[in-house]
């Protein structure tokens, strides 16, 4: 079936929540697989197994029906701990408005005694800020912003949330004394790589008392091809470029006295 421009399957699953690989997480929530945010870099198609999904990245998406279902059992043997909402799908994408699963499945984990760490570009979280609220010492939340400018997020982020909508949401968390952080990647040279880009977001960074974390581009096999929007990046990649940047990214962390952490390869904590 469709929903708009997206394709929509329907799966049933054996498992909810899955041991994750990522630094300071025990599990992942992922209630989708695909995401039709169909941003142009996202490495999360890799680790989609249903082809269905991750050879048409940003137009099919599968829901898991029975999700909540599994969930319930999961949660009375499995042992507590941080779990990672979104880590390969976009736990609030559009769907997410028709299909509820990642609220269900909150409120699940939460009552049950977990800790949820959500990272996501869409603010129809702020729907659920009411669960939030009530948990809030067992909730951080993140939103990946690569750009301010509406121009460069259309260009790499398609179907997404205009970035503004996303810093507004990070606003009203924080207003609320929830823990929140941006992560501001993938970092491309030419792209979103400029000094007014990274002063803008470390501008909101302050604002909110939020963490920055930050991830440069990682060149995967999906891109190596002459049709990939960013060819001409990927094949004059700049090392030292990107070096320099990180560079005066962490300076003006330093002399806003924000905590600014790498993420993935470098120092580790998104998904």
């Amino acid at each position: 079936m469709k929903v708009g421009n997206t394709e929509v399957h329907f799966i049933e699953v054996k498992s909810a929540i899955s041991q994750s690989g990522l630094p300071d997480l025990d599990y992942a929530l992922n209630p989708y697989l695909g995401c039709s945010h169909g941003c142009i870099y996202c490495y999360a198609r890799l680790y989609t197994k249903d082809e269905r999904a991750s050879k048409n990245w940003g137009k099919v998406v599968l829901v898991k029906t029975n999700l909540v279902e599994v969930l319930k059992k999961e949660v009375k043997r499995k042992k507590k701990g941080i779990v990672g909402v979104g880590t390969i799908t976009d736990a609030y994408q559009p769907l997410e408005a028709i299909y509820k699963l990642t609220r269900r499945s909150v409120k699940i984990l939460l009552e049950s005694g977990f800790y949820l760490s959500f990272q996501t570009k869409n603010p129809l979280i702020l729907r659920d800020k009411e669960i939030l609220l009530n948990y809030r010492e067992k909730v951080d939340v993140g939103f990946t912003i690569t750009s301010l400018k509406s121009s460069v997020s259309k260009f790499i982020e398609p179907n997404a949330p205009f970035p503004i909508s996303r810093a507004n949401a990070i606003r009203a968390l924080s207003k609320e004394g929830i823990k929140t952080w941006i992560f501001y990647g993938p970092i491309i040279p030419r792209i979103n790589d400029d000094r007014e880009t990274a002063d803008a977001i470390v501008t909101l960074a302050v604002e909110t008392g939020s963490t920055l974390f930050y991830d440069s581009l990682h060149i995967k096999s999906f891109m190596l091809n002459d049709t990939y929007p960013l060819n001409e990046i990927i094949r004059t990649f700049d090392k030292a470029r990107v070096k320099n940047f990180l560079n005066f990214l962490k300076k003006r962390c330093e002399e806003e006295g924000i905590i600014c952490k790498g993420g993935f390869e470098e120092e580790k904590k998104s998904f």
